[in-house]
């Protein structure tokens, strides 16, 4: 039999092995690493585009738009339209002053009137000489008159009727200068070349107003524009440009529109590059709603985006663009709850899907909140079970 003795201390040496058991356990379990909670996305099917979209925003333009100055500077004495207004072409926009024009024009015309009454005089007088030579010459004729009194009447009629036709030259140079005159008031106004909206007036009544000369960026007298066809003008970098063709189709979305797209075509493509002091250089297109009336009124000088699509696949194996990592690599959860990468082989892809050609199949799941702390191959993950919506 054990002492009494004895059997204390070995119980007291199980307490303290238990006791550094717990001790250990704890330590471990308080060391152990947590799992890191993941969204998981299961791979499906569905439309997979390849686009390529403007590098800088892209603007609303309108099909036509003119800035007006006058030809000529001077004070402006009629401004017919207000900033806003519904215009027609040929409508008056605005005079300047130009009576001292107005009072050579009505000096011309006086003169093309004085000019015609002296041509009906002079002729008046040629007719009556021509017809008093023919008398000379059939008296001349008979012998009765002499040689020298036929050939005098025929010189006569000659001469009235050079006359006549000087006189007749004379109407025509009258005429110019009324036409001249014309053109010089001209000079000073402005009418609408086509239908449109006044967008900007730069003077007032009273003001002087300076034409435009070339290399000096004087502001225009008056801004129109046709509202009822818009486009879209947008620069793509040059190294996509050989990628697009007038015609291919397109999605449009707008900033004042968010959460909108529109589709819409390439209506053309610049001959040129455009190189921009500081930018990179880029290719501008043109695109066109395929049907404007969905944008509602829009206005010039929106900023919008443009992206072209060059192909498309409707029913491709996908995966979210955003859990790619580099190299064409996702990452999965295996049983144990480890990370894992697997290599996919990818085809067409855009900033939102892209398309899976071999490495996983429909139904597969893979990690998509790549951008969380410690989600990389190798650790301990769960499931992130977004909480239900209402």
């Amino acid at each position: 039999m054990k002492s009494p003795t004895s059997s204390s201390l070995l119980r007291r040496l199980l307490i303290g092995f238990v006791i550094i058991l717990l001790l250990l356990g704890g330590g471990w379990w308080t060391t152990k690493p947590k799992p890191i909670a993941v969204v998981l996305k299961e791979i499906d099917r569905g439309k997979v585009e390849s686009t390529i979209a403007n590098t800088r925003a892209g603007t609303v333009e309108a099909c036509l738009r003119t800035k007006l100055s006058p030809i000529m500077g001077g004070r402006i004495e009629v401004l017919a339209v207000k900033e806003g207004d519904k215009v027609k072409k040929g409508q008056l926009l605005m005079k300047l002053w130009n009576d001292d024009q107005q009072a050579q024009s009505s000096l011309a015309l006086a003169q093309v009137e004085t000019a015609r009454r002296h041509v009906t005089e002079v002729c008046t007088l040629a007719a009556n000489a021509e017809r008093e030579a023919k008398r000379q010459a059939a008296l001349f004729a008979q012998h009765f008159v002499s040689g020298s009194r036929e050939e005098s009447a025929r010189a006569e009629a000659q001469a009235r009727r050079a006359a006549c036709d000087a006189a007749k030259a004379d109407v025509n140079q009258t005429e110019a200068r009324v036409k001249v005159t014309r053109v010089e008031q001209g000079r000073t106004v402005l009418y609408a070349p086509f239908d449109g909206t006044v967008a900007k007036i730069v003077g007032e009544v009273g003001e002087y107003s300076t034409p435009s000369p070339p290399g000096v960026p004087t502001p225009p007298a008056i801004d129109l524009i046709d509202e009822s066809c818009l486009y879209i003008k947008a620069p793509m970098d040059e190294v996509d440009a050989p990628k697009i063709q007038a015609g291919q189709p397109v999605r449009i979305r707008l900033d004042a529109l968010p959460k909108q797209s529109f589709p819409g075509r390439v209506k053309r493509v610049a001959p040129y590059v455009s190189a921009v002091e500081k930018q990179s250089r880029t290719v501008d297109i043109e695109a066109v709603f395929d049907q404007p009336e969905a944008a509602g009124r829009l206005l010039v000088g929106y900023s919008a985006e443009v992206e072209v699509i060059l192909v498309v696949r409707d029913d491709a194996v996908r995966v979210p663009t955003s859990a790619l990592l580099e190299g064409g690599r996702v990452l999965m959860v295996q049983p144990d709850g480890v990370l894992t990468e697997r290599s996919i082989k990818a085809g067409l892809s855009n900033w939102e899907y892209t398309e899976v050609l071999e490495g996983l199949t429909a139904g597969d799941r893979i990690v998509t909140s790549l951008e969380r702390d410690g989600v990389k191959a190798g650790a301990h993950v769960v499931t992130d079970v977004a909480p239900a919506t209402k």
